[in-house]
């Protein structure tokens, strides 16, 4: 979507957005332990930890409503741990001093976003309500404020830059809880805070990538799915603070501000109706007996089981649950997220009724149950008693918050650019000092300001020859660090670009495992190369088989490929016979000739040879024989 597709004026609006970046670094070792910072496989696991939720009192005496609601949802947490999982991870042991690391990466993201450091960085417990950290809360501390990047709309304040550490990875959701796993548990992480300046969805976008490339210019960042997330705030002037948590892509950032937009100003337009009709929510009602002969597969099934229906009637309600505020959602949507969170599957309502099952008999039972009128809409919850109780009065709750307008709440990110309720906005209950970690005085005279990401491609095309596409390419790719340890090595730059962008893509296309080849083995190839000890036409081959075998030495992935060199006496046997082969195509085209068989003498030495020298020794011979 962009300003011309849009049906909003974002300043009429009163369009308010600001971002929190949170970006993985890669670093050897976590924030408060020396696990590494690998990720693993599930199936590795060697043990398992389980948890359970239980809210506590702030040293205020105060309890968050985001951990009080998900207290309300007995889940059972399960974490995996692994051969490298730390005593730190999983809580049975207090952190460690804050990573030198870690300490050192974050500095230099602040010198990029100009931030004033801080002179003592304390660590503080951030509460975790979602099982995430076995500890129930994150551990963060502040290291600068008020800086600053530049878009083409104007300036965007930086907030605050915070050191923290990663929560664990979601791997299953059960009914009865979630499985998480440890190995991202502790990855240091920043969280890059902008002020509430953003008045555009584009500007929310332009700034996200900016952020992003900044990041990317220390080269000391983990890259890939899951590594960087972005969360977005955003109202309007007669809506509410919204905090959209969980975007995966940055070009998604543009879409679902503009969606969130849509869908606050169409819940006031809705709360405008329903005011006119002077609407109320009703309390909720059992309705089981309704359904007693139903043939609804999902109501059936719930009473048969000993469950329960309930019912609540939304006066004035009638025609609006159904209305869309998103594309494909509806306010029934937004009150059946509730009720899932809830533990429920979901709702059923008389705006889309008879349906499911539901027949049209049974719809005027129900409204008569529950006395609705003709501009009146009926939500009904079939589960499991307690749960249908649970979820239904959450149902009424939210239509509450319906007459108002727009609720402070924090969301989830869909695949589409829509979002899906999470919970209450957390309180600010939710932050107390960590005792076990000493303050750091953070020095950011001790790190240098890294090149920025633009600044290489313009020296990798001004300096080291580079087109404008492959030095772009290179200097955002994940391999720009290696790039230019194989540049300072003495390798062409030309040829390390090459190989680490269309090589490595070629390969990863034939479906070769490159997520095996670590840093020295491109090095060593690379190297080999350089010296002359492996023809560039054999680089291919070794990798990939590298790729298969990561532990071969060099010269056994070089044998097993079959591409050891050859000197020039044994390039001259192989061309000849070439040339011999063809001399009447020589003796009729002269050099007219090379191309072909320039491609005829490589396939005879299969990548043994630099082809530098076939094409030198080709053309002695054919000039030779003309």
């Amino acid at each position: 979507m962009t300003d011309s597709d849009s049906a909003y004026d974002y300043g009429d609006l009163g369009l308010v957005a600001g971002l929190e970046i949170h970006q993985q670094l890669d670093t050897e070792t976590k924030l408060f332990c020396d696990s590494p910072t690998a990720l693993r496989e599930p199936e590795e696991a060697e043990r398992t930890i389980t948890r359970y939720l239980h809210p506590t009192k702030s040293e205020l005496g105060e309890l968050d409503d985001a951990a009080l609601e998900e207290s309300r949802v007995d889940r059972e947490f399960e974490y995996l741990a692994y051969d490298t999982t730390c005593l730190v991870e999983e809580d049975d042991e207090p952190p460690r001093r804050v990573d030198e690391e870690a300490l050192e990466v974050a500095l230099q993201i602040a010198s990029l976003l100009d931030v004033d450091v801080v002179d003592q960085a304390h660590v503080m417990r951030k509460l975790v309500i979602d099982g995430s950290n076995t500890s129930g809360f994150q551990r963060s501390m502040l290291l600068g404020q008020d800086g600053e990047i530049q878009t083409s709309e104007g300036a965007i304040s930086i907030v605050d830059l915070l050191l923290e550490e990663e929560s664990a990875q979601r791997v299953e959701e059960r009914d009865h809880g979630v499985v998480y796993s440890l190995d991202r548990l502790g990855i240091p992480l920043v969280e890059i805070g902008t002020g509430p300046d953003i008045r555009s969805p584009e500007q929310a976008q332009e700034a996200a990538e900016r952020i992003g490339m900044l990041l990317r210019s220390t080269g000391r960042v983990k890259r890939g799915l899951g590594t960087i997330r972005q969360d977005v705030n955003v109202s309007i002037a007669e809506g509410a603070r919204v905090e959209i948590k969980g975007v995966q892509e940055l070009g998604e950032i543009a879409d679902i501000v503009e969606l969130e937009v849509r869908r606050q100003v169409e819940l006031l337009e809705i709360a405008d109706e329903l005011a006119d009709r002077g609407a109320s929510v009703a309390d909720p009602v059992n309705v089981t007996d309704v359904f007693d002969d139903t043939d609804s597969g999902v109501v059936r099934g719930a009473v048969d089981d000993g469950g329960s229906v309930y019912a609540v009637r939304l006066e004035g309600f009638d025609g609006l649950v159904g209305r869309e505020i998103q594309p494909d959602r509806r306010l029934g949507t937004e009150f059946s997220d509730h009720a899932k969170r809830h533990g429920a599957g979901g709702i059923f309502h008389t705006d889309e009724l008879p349906a499911y099952g539901v027949t049209e008999a049974e719809v005027e039972a129900l409204r008569e149950a529950v006395d609705a009128g003709a501009e009146d809409a009926v939500a009904i919850v079939a589960d499991g008693t307690e749960t249908a109780e649970l979820a239904i009065d959450a149902v009424a709750e939210r239509a509450e918050t319906a007459l108002e307008g727009v609720p402070e709440e924090t969301r989830g990110a869909n695949d589409d650019g829509t979002t899906r309720y999470l919970r209450p906005l957390p309180g600010a209950a939710r932050m107390y000092p960590e005792t076990d970690v000493p303050p750091v005085e953070p020095d950011p005279s001790d790190v240098e300001t890294p090149e920025l990401l633009t600044e290489k491609v313009e020296r990798y095309r001004d300096e080291l020859g580079l087109d404008e596409g492959l030095a772009r390419q290179v200097a955002y790719g994940r391999r720009m660090p290696l790039f230019e340890s194989a540049v300072e090595a003495g390798v062409d730059a030309t040829f390390a670009a090459s190989v680490l962008e269309s090589t490595t893509t070629e390969l990863r296309r034939d479906d070769v495992a490159v997520e095996n080849l670590e840093d020295d083995h491109y090095l060593g190839v690379l190297q080999l190369v350089e010296d002359g000890d492996l023809a560039k036409e054999g680089v291919e081959d070794v990798l990939r088989t590298l790729a298969d075998d990561p532990v071969l030495s060099l010269e056994d992935a070089i044998d097993e490929a079959g591409v050891a060199g050859v000197d020039e006496s044994e390039v001259r046997e192989a061309v000849v016979e070439v040339v011999e082969r063809n001399a009447d195509q020589i003796e009729s085209e002269g050099m007219g000739a090379f191309s072909g068989l320039m491609g005829e003498c490589m396939g005879a030495l299969r990548g043994k040879a630099d082809g530098e020298l076939v094409s030198d020794v080709l053309r002695e011979e054919i000039q030779r024989r003309s």
